[in-house]
């Protein structure tokens, strides 16, 4: 058995990270449901205004979320007419998803919700902050975490001791 002190959630940079995007989610969630959008939702469309026209895989990676996340988020955006998904034009056996003009209309009454929101993240948290804040979880979002996992072992450190 390990001598080391007990995991603390508090001291894990996952778990405050995860916190910290849930608190701030709910925070734009609220700006954006009298629009009828969450803010997942909301930035799909945006993806998809700049963009243009993507399939899943390509819009997933490019969110940075998992595909089946993604595809969750995508059924209610279809069904309410703000997206449509079509055949690629490039490989027919891909779906691309693209924005409607009612999912363009969506899209600019949550960029106003979305715009109040960020005032007031900003004014609470601090314009300075939160500028900073942005620079270093992009940091964090260029570092390359992933190629390094296939490297690691399961049974070196930490996890040894927990046998």
């Amino acid at each position: 058995m390990s001598t080391q002190s007990p995991v603390k959630p508090e001291d894990c940079d996952c778990f405050v990270i995860r916190s910290a995007a849930r608190h701030v989610t709910q925070l734009y969630d609220q700006f954006l449901a009298p629009v009828g959008l969450h803010l997942t939702q909301f930035s799909i469309l945006a993806k998809l205004k700049s963009l243009g026209p993507m399939t899943i895989t390509g819009l997933a990676k490019k969110m940075i979320m998992d595909r089946t996340t993604l595809s969750r988020n995508v059924l209610p955006l279809e069904r309410d007419g703000l997206i449509k998904i079509e055949e690629s034009a490039a490989d027919g056996r891909a779906k691309e998803l693209h924005l409607t003009k009612a999912g363009e209309v969506r899209l600019q009454a949550g960029c106003e919700a979305w715009e109040r929101a960020q005032a007031r993240f900003e004014d609470r948290f601090g314009a300075k902050r939160a500028e900073d804040f942005r620079a270093m979880l992009r940091a964090v979002v260029a570092s390359d975490f992933r190629s390094e996992l296939n490297n690691c072992r399961h049974d070196d450190g930490f996890f040894k001791g927990m046998r």
